[in-house]
């Protein structure tokens, strides 16, 4: 029998600190719900829209996998790794922080702003050598299909992730359907509508809902219309 969360945009948590404008669908920060503390091994789900030339000054992570997908702007990226990069839209960049390094992010315009996906996952495996990947994906690839972009492959085409998650992104058009099945038994899927609306599982969700599913071998997805879509393999424990 499977189950059903489902988080409306409205619902989430919200911070506008000016030059930061950031939607939370999971507790972040001063953002507490202890009924939304992540979906199984996905921690946290940020909609953040940084202003020109502003960011997030240098920080620490450790053990935890962070996925960045910009949907609109260039996003800024440095890291006590070396690593120095600009990610732009149709690229995704993931960080494994494995046993602990710094990094910071700026928008990479000093005339737009920036809106950024950012997730963070438990990792499968601690204290890894932290590892910074970043990739293009072609947008024509996902229109009305599903391309995948972050997997546990490390030789396949997506992203490498620690963790057993898949994250897939899709354009889609009326007319639309298909059957998502998991790839792993025990894993759930969340659905994040980024622009548009889709009807998953029988459940309707407009932009930026989330919807979690657990306990489903497949999940049905459907779209009457022009939809933006990300979705979230994740194992439950």
């Amino acid at each position: 029998m499977s189950r059903k969360t489902i988080h409306r945009a409205k619902t989430r948590g919200h911070a506008n600190h000016g030059w930061l404008d950031s939607h939370h669908t999971f507790s972040f920060a001063s953002y507490y719900d202890p009924e939304r503390m992540g979906f199984g091994l996905l921690r946290v789900l940020n909609d953040d829209v940084v202003a020109p030339g502003m960011g997030f000054g240098t920080h620490p992570h450790d053990n935890m996998e962070i996925i960045s997908i910009p949907l609109k702007g260039s996003l800024a990226h440095r890291d006590s790794t070396g690593t120095q990069e600009v990610i732009q839209t149709n690229e995704v960049q993931i960080m494994s922080a494995g046993s602990g390094l710094t990094h910071s992010e700026f928008n990479g315009s000093k005339t737009e702003p920036v809106n950024f996906l950012q997730i963070w996952v438990f990792p499968k495996e601690r204290d890894i050598q932290p590892r910074y990947g970043q990739k293009s994906f072609k947008p024509e690839d996902r229109v009305n299909r599903l391309q995948t972009v972050v997997s546990p492959e490390k030789d396949g085409e997506a992203l490498w992730i620690n963790q057993d998650a898949w994250f897939t992104l899709g354009t889609l058009r009326n007319g639309f359907s298909e059957q998502y099945a998991l790839h792993k038994p025990g894993n759930g899927l969340y659905a994040f509508v980024i622009d548009g609306e889709v009807e998953i599982d029988g459940e309707k969700l407009g932009r930026r809902d989330g919807m979690g599913i657990s306990g489903a071998d497949k999940v049905q997805i459907n779209s009457s219309g022009d939809a933006e879509l990300l979705l979230m393999e994740i194992p439950m424990k």
